[in-house]
């Protein structure tokens, strides 16, 4: 897939060279790296939020609470997770999360 995203960059770059749209390349590669930095600061806080409150209805007993709510199903869904590990509370906080259309919450506990 890297390679994928990089042919199309270089590709995109030839292109701008050969057809004389220089300034053009220049602007959208300078404009692309604004929105990117832009976009990577905003996602950082409201991630850092969510993980935050995910760690205190963690401590909380919230999750601990959830996941024996659904556990039946989680079961279901992933039979070779052993009982108690780690990976299982995680699944099931996201998939509640997500149940719930809590978005930015479902992704630090898919992570």
């Amino acid at each position: 897939m890297n390679y994928l995203w990089g042919g199309m960059l270089i590709i995109g770059i030839v292109y701008g060279v050969l057809t004389g749209n220089t300034q053009g390349v220049t602007d959208a590669v300078l404009e692309s790296a604004k929105e990117a930095v832009t976009l990577g600061i905003s996602m950082l806080g409201i991630v850092s939020f969510w993980t935050g409150l995910m760690e205190v209805a963690g401590e909380a007993g919230v999750i601990g609470g959830l996941t024996k709510a659904i556990a039946p199903f989680m079961r279901f869904l992933f039979p070779k997770i052993p009982k108690g590990h780690r990976a299982f509370d995680s699944l099931s906080a996201n998939f509640v999360a997500n149940i719930l259309g809590l978005g930015w919450a479902a992704t630090p506990a898919g992570l």
